[in-house]
């Protein structure tokens, strides 16, 4: 009987993927990733499914929309009988490990907060054998000291020093003390390169500022409509990726030294990108490539060779590559292809959709060349999210938000071909009527997909009310 091999997820918060020497980026920012991109395979066009840290995290456990598992803002925990990777490969006899950066676990909804308080293992989605977690580490530390908690043993763990390298660190300490000859799950998630709250900054290891200060400001980013803060913060947010890709090869290095390597599958991911308050004041919560586009590298086992895969691709896709690597067979609730499929040229979507929620109710997809959104403004009562960091502010401010609608209205078309960086909004222009109604067809089928009901969609300039 064929092993089954050790899977590592190491998973970022708020990466873009330009950020990446193996995507562009010209400074030594990633050289342990660019290496591993080498001898596996990078996906070039890898997107989020909802560009919200809770709500992706739902969908990379799951293997489901938001609209599926119900968690489609911040805030909304995984309910206890929800179906995911860690508790199937559980049963084959899998070690499943968590180290870092949960947000699944408190319920803003059902008054249940563990925001900064240990968390009961039946709150952490079949994560059992060891599991070193917060739910929101930007409430239990900062860029440099905090917390997390050993939830199986309910400790509390101070750590001292970066964050990165201290959440690192647990992980290793797992791989480093692990005696059994079962395989593993670990599922390493940092806060990082994500924004630090409650200082409104990004917060980089000393010196990033000197040491990154020499960048190319990415295009989509010049001109905006907002400004934005990436002048102050980009050399910071890329420090942060450096220090992210350091730790990586540390991870590496431990499993080399307890030949573990060669039997172990890495997958680096991110849960969305970031456009740096440039459009609407707001950090991701948008449509815009910045925010939904994000580095995806897989190495070991079917992803080998230095393979670049220009196949669109999105977050939804990984869980059921998990399975499918560790020879777990698929739960029907998972009924996205994996990327294997992609690899294989097997019958493929070359197009990815995306919900969105918190800053607007929103529904788009994403082809080579087309980029299409609607939204429902007759629910957009949330308005724009506060830069004061507030916890119950925030809650109160998105239990105005909906988990869907049945009336849209089309916000956004891009030709991806002619205007990458998404200036020009053609929404509103006759002459692409028939694109635009292709592309809502394709869409409603996505939305069918993901178990939502047909819409009604409306031109730009219709003004929906609450009233039918």
């Amino acid at each position: 009987m064929k092993k089954q091999p050790n899977i590592l997820v190491y998973f970022t918060d708020q990466q873009r993927a330009d950020t990446l020497g193996c995507y562009g980026q010209e400074l030594d920012v990633s050289p342990v990733l660019d290496e591993l991109a080498k001898d596996g395979v990078l996906f070039e066009s890898a997107f989020t499914c909802q560009p919200v840290c809770g709500p992706a995290r739902s969908c990379l456990q799951t293997g489901r929309y938001p609209t599926e598992t119900g968690c489609y803002v911040n805030g909304i925990g995984l309910d206890y009988d929800e179906i995911t990777i860690a508790k199937e490969m559980s049963k084959t006899g899998y070690e499943t490990a968590y180290v870092g950066k949960w947000h699944l676990a408190s319920d803003f909804t059902k008054k249940i907060h563990y925001e900064t308080t240990y968390m009961p293992l039946e709150r952490l989605g079949g994560y059992r054998d060891y599991v070193v977690s917060c739910d929101t580490n930007e409430l239990t530390s900062h860029g440099y000291d905090g917390y997390l908690y050993d939830c199986v043993n309910n400790e509390k763990l101070d750590f001292i020093g970066y964050r990165v390298d201290c959440v690192t660190d647990f992980a290793v300490h797992y791989l480093q003390n692990k005696t059994s000859d079962k395989p593993f799950l670990l599922f390493v998630s940092h806060l990082e390169p994500h924004h630090q709250n409650d200082h409104d900054r990004f917060e980089g290891p000393d010196r990033s500022k000197e040491r990154f200060n020499d960048y190319k400001v990415p295009l989509d980013l010049v001109d905006a409509k907002y400004g934005g803060d990436w002048k102050e913060n980009y050399p910071d947010y890329l420090g942060a990726c450096r220090s992210i890709d350091d730790n990586l090869g540390k991870l590496i290095r431990t499993l080399k030294e307890k030949d573990l390597y060669d039997d172990t599958i890495i997958i680096f991911a991110s849960d969305h990108g970031c456009h740096f308050r440039t459009e609407d004041g707001e950090y991701k919560r948008n449509y815009f490539d910045g925010c939904l586009r994000i580095p995806m590298v897989i190495s070991g086992g079917a992803f080998k060779g230095g393979i670049r895969s220009d196949k669109i691709v999105s977050l939804i896709n990984i869980p059921t590559t998990i399975l499918e690597l560790a020879g777990v067979e698929v739960p029907e609730e998972m009924h996205y292809p994996s990327l294997q499929d992609a690899l294989e040229n097997k019958e493929w979507k070359d197009a990815v959709f995306f919900q969105i929620s918190e800053s607007f109710v929103g529904r788009g997809v994403r082809t080579k060349r087309w980029k299409y959104c609607v939204d429902a403004p007759h629910l957009q009562e949330v308005g724009e999210i506060s830069h004061e960091w507030s916890l119950e502010s925030f809650y109160e401010m998105v239990s105005k938000s909906s988990i869907n609608s049945d009336r849209y209205v089309e916000r956004a078309l891009h030709d991806l071909e002619n205007d990458p960086y998404e200036k020009h909004n053609l929404v509103n222009d006759p002459a692409y009527a028939e694109v635009r109604s292709k592309l809502a067809k394709m869409m409603v089928d996505f939305m069918i997909e993901a178990g939502e009901e047909v819409p009604e969609i409306y031109p730009i300039n219709r003004v929906l009310t609450n009233i039918v």
